[in-house]
C-alpha cells in the first residue's frame, strides 16, 4: 500500500452548463470554494482506469452547492456532454492542507494499529460512514473489524509516523 494516491478526487462532472462549454461540477470536498475558487489546472479521469487528460482551468463560479467550471479545450455544450460522468482530480502533492488536528484517510492507509501497551492490532485499512460517527476499518489478514472513531477509543493518531493508537473495548478484536 502507497503512503498516498496518485490522484485525489475534487469532483464529478455532472452535465454541461449552457452552450459555450461549461460543465457543472459537484464537489466532492468539505472547503469547495476554497479548492476550486484556487483551481488553476486538473485532471479529468476517463472511465478507463488509465485515461487522464490534463486541463488548464479558465473560469469557475458557484451556484449554491455545485461549481461551474470552464476548461481549456471544451468549447462546446457537445464538449462538455461528452466529460459528463467523469471525475475531476489533482495531484496527490496539490491537495489542500487537512485542518488541523485532522487528516484525509488516505494518508493513514496501511498505517500500524496498535493498542496502548503496543500490542498489533492490525492495519488501518479506511473510513466508513456509520450512524453516530465514522467507522475506521482494521485489517489483519482475512479479518477486518468496525472500530467507533471516537475519543475514548482513539488515543492516538501519528500521520507521519503512521501509526494509529486504540484502547478498544473488552472483546471488541475477538470477534
Amino acid at each position: 500500500m502507497t503512503d498516498h494516491p496518485e490522484h485525489v478526487a475534487i469532483g464529478m462532472i455532472l452535465r454541461p452548463h449552457g452552450v459555450a462549454g461549461e460543465v457543472r461540477v459537484r464537489p466532492l470536498t468539505d472547503r469547495p470554494r476554497e479548492r476550486f475558487g484556487a483551481l488553476e489546472k486538473c485532471i479529468v479521469l476517463g472511465p478507463g482506469s488509465e485515461e487522464r487528460v490534463r486541463r488548464e482551468v479558465i473560469g469557475c463560479r458557484f451556484d449554491r452547492d455545485f461549481v461551474l467550471l470552464r476548461l481549456a479545450g471544451v468549447d462546446s455544450m457537445e464538449d462538455a456532454a461528452g466529460l459528463v460522468g467523469r471525475i475531476l482530480a489533482v495531484e496527490a502533492a496539490e491537495v489542500l492542507p487537512a485542518p488541523p488536528g485532522h487528516f484525509y484517510p488516505w494518508q493513514l492507509a496501511g498505517a500500524r494499529v496498535e493498542t496502548r501497551d503496543g500490542r498489533v492490532l492490525g492495519r488501518f485499512i479506511g473510513v466508513e460512514p456509520g450512524v453516530a460517527q465514522e467507522l475506521w476499518v482494521v485489517g489483519e489478514g482475512e479479518r477486518e473489524w468496525l472500530v467507533p472513531a471516537v475519543p475514548e477509543i482513539v488515543v492516538e493518531v501519528d500521520v507521519a509516523g503512521r501509526r494509529v493508537v486504540l484502547d478498544p473495548p473488552e472483546g471488541l478484536f475477538d470477534l
